[in-house]
């Protein structure tokens, strides 16, 4: 799994109390995860309309409440009885759709552009398809890195405190994108190849 991902479990005991509170006042999981999609898409379209760098500051503080929102809403649903279908869509479905819209903002952005920038949400999706697509073929969900969701949180986060700080990113980072859809690709491998392998090892042990 992703190497932030892997924080997951201690983050999730922070919040364990808040959870309890937002379950006996009535906030349901799946509320949860259309707050944190539709406030994604606001501020990428906001980023996207205005792309002034210190605007993007804000990207680094919801990045990090988006994981917050992210770990609550699974809560919700698993511990507190709350799983269903539609809550499953909805996760999956939300975190492709809120990527890409806080991902789009930096095709405006110099050095990079609309072409590595557009590979990189096209390759996030893939990902997030394939590590979705473990259960249906018998696997579990799989959230093998390099550069699963978090950790792309924790780079365009970082690019927005740099632009927000610096007033602009120096030349020599074109290379980012390129690197990230490289990493990204190699992370697809790893999931329909460990997905696979799961399912084969649990075949050849019936």
């Amino acid at each position: 799994m992703s190497s932030i991902y892997r924080l997951k479990p201690a983050f999730q005991a922070l919040l364990r109390p808040l959870v309890r509170r937002l379950a006996v006042a009535g906030v349901t999981a799946n509320a949860v995860t259309v707050a944190a999609l539709l406030i994604s898409v606001v501020l990428g379209v906001v980023l996207f309309a205005f792309p002034q760098p210190l605007l993007f500051l804000l990207l680094p503080l919801w990045m990090f409440l988006r994981m917050a929102f992210n770990a609550v809403d699974g809560m919700l649903a698993r511990e507190f009885g709350q799983q269903s279908v539609l809550g499953a869509y909805l996760n999956e479905l939300a975190d492709v759709v809120s990527d890409a819209a806080l991902y789009l903002p930096f095709a405006l952005i110099a050095p990079f552009g609309w072409q590595w920038v557009g590979l990189v949400i096209l390759l996030a999706v893939v990902s997030e398809m394939a590590g979705a697509l473990g259960p249906m073929v018998g696997a579990s969900r799989r959230y093998d890195g390099p550069m699963g969701k978090s950790d792309r949180a924790f780079v365009f986060g970082a690019l927005g405190l740099w632009l927000g700080i610096a007033g602009s990113l120096p030349a020599w980072l074109e290379w980012l994108m390129p690197a990230l859809a490289l990493a990204i690709a190699v992370n697809i491998f790893n999931r329909v190849r460990n997905g696979v392998r799961e399912v084969s090892t649990s075949a050849s042990k019936e």
